[in-house]
């Protein structure tokens, strides 16, 4: 995962500009991480990222630059690194915050391990206990790994139990070797991205870009959580999500799993089960219309095949035809269907992710 931005926020100021630029509480103690979103003045999504709290020491690293008063650690998609970078940087500028930005993004690679067996892997590599209590979920830690200093996180964006390693440059490559050398019997293999897509459309992670644009809010995509809005603390798009609560959300991001259609085989062999199998699945990819009741009232944002649950699933946000809010009972009550090429296929609506809706797997309980 090395091509994601890391920046570092530092310095007199920093902990305002996090409270600021940061729609969750941020400013916790040194060790934490949080995951949040940035937002615009309209409420908007420009980002959502992790945020993890430094504690400052006296010597400056690529895992630790030396620093006064507060100092956050920022990694951000690769691929909306900079869009992130002019965000923060604006923000700081507008606000006059006496604090750096720092990018670190080609000083550090990113390992992420993932699944039942991350734990037993990484206990082989790393210096530290790695039990739920000495290392809870959304922590992280410097740590050595095969004799190389690194910041070990312990965080998912697939949903299963497992850590990221943000690691030198010039260790990447030896700690890479060791994990893969302790992997080895417990089956642990290279993963890209189009498993990642699936994994995290199963677990109902959002993907800023697709599920979370600059129009979207948290509130609308189902990630209030990440808004404080039940401190005090102003932040930058507070107003705007408070005007959405009082006015009632006017879409809602919801969870489509696809039925199996009922198909009969066409080709000349006239369903010969021994010659021919007629699909099953559905494969979707985006921009699919969504039908409730017989009316179109939205277009999925990302789809993807959920292999655990052995179903296409899809995300889109969905309206009232008649202006109405877009209530949680309105979600439920509805009829759905999805539209691929002309072709509709009924659909059942989620408020969330049917697939391990206890977050049991994150807490490592398989």
């Amino acid at each position: 995962m090395s091509y994601f931005g890391k920046f570092y926020l530092l310095g007199p100021d920093a902990r305002k500009a996090a409270d600021w630029l940061f729609s969750a509480d941020v400013s916790r103690p040194p060790g934490s991480t949080v995951y949040t979103c940035m937002l615009n003045h309209r409420g908007g999504t420009e980002s959502d990222l992790t945020v993890s709290r430094l504690a400052p020491g006296p010597q400056a690293s690529p895992l630790a630059p030396a620093f006064e008063g507060d100092g956050y650690y920022l990694a951000v998609g690769g691929a909306v690194a900079q869009h992130n970078w002019s965000h923060i940087a604006t923000v700081l500028q507008d606000q006059k915050f006496r604090c750096q930005l720092i990018d670190s993004s080609e000083d550090l690679g990113m390992i992420s391990v993932q699944g039942p067996a991350s734990r037993a892997i990484l206990q082989e590599v790393l210096d530290t206990d790695l039990g739920n209590e000495a290392f809870p979920f959304s922590t992280h830690k410097l740590v050595r790994a095969a004799g190389h200093l690194v910041r070990a996180m312990r965080l998912s964006f697939v949903g299963e139990l497992g850590w990221e390693l943000h690691v030198p440059r010039a260790s990447c490559v030896p700690v890479y070797q060791a994990l893969m050398a302790a992997g080895a019997q417990h089956g642990l293999v290279n993963a890209g991205y189009r498993a990642i897509d699936s994994l995290s459309i199963e677990k109902g992670y959002r993907h800023w870009h697709a599920d979370l644009r600059p129009d979207d809010s948290p509130l609308e995509a189902g990630l209030a959580f990440t808004c404080k809005l039940k401190s005090p603390v102003p932040f930058l798009g507070r107003e705007a999500l408070e005007q959405q609560l009082a006015a009632g959300l006017r879409r809602r991001l919801v969870c489509f799993t696809v039925e199996e259609p009922k198909q009969t085989c066409l080709c000349p062999a006239f369903g010969d089960p021994a010659v021919c199998v007629p699909p099953r699945k559905v494969p979707m990819f985006g921009l699919e219309a969504i039908w409730r009741d017989g009316q179109v009232v939205g277009h999925t944002r990302r789809a993807s095949f959920g292999f655990a649950m052995d179903k296409t699933i899809a995300y889109g946000y969905i309206h009232d035809p008649h202006g109405g809010p877009v209530s949680p009972d309105f979600v439920k009550s509805g009829d759905y269907a999805l539209e691929r090429m002309g072709v509709t296929y009924a659909a059942q609506a989620h408020l969330k992710s049917p697939f391990d809706p206890d977050n049991k797997r994150v807490k490592g309980i398989y």
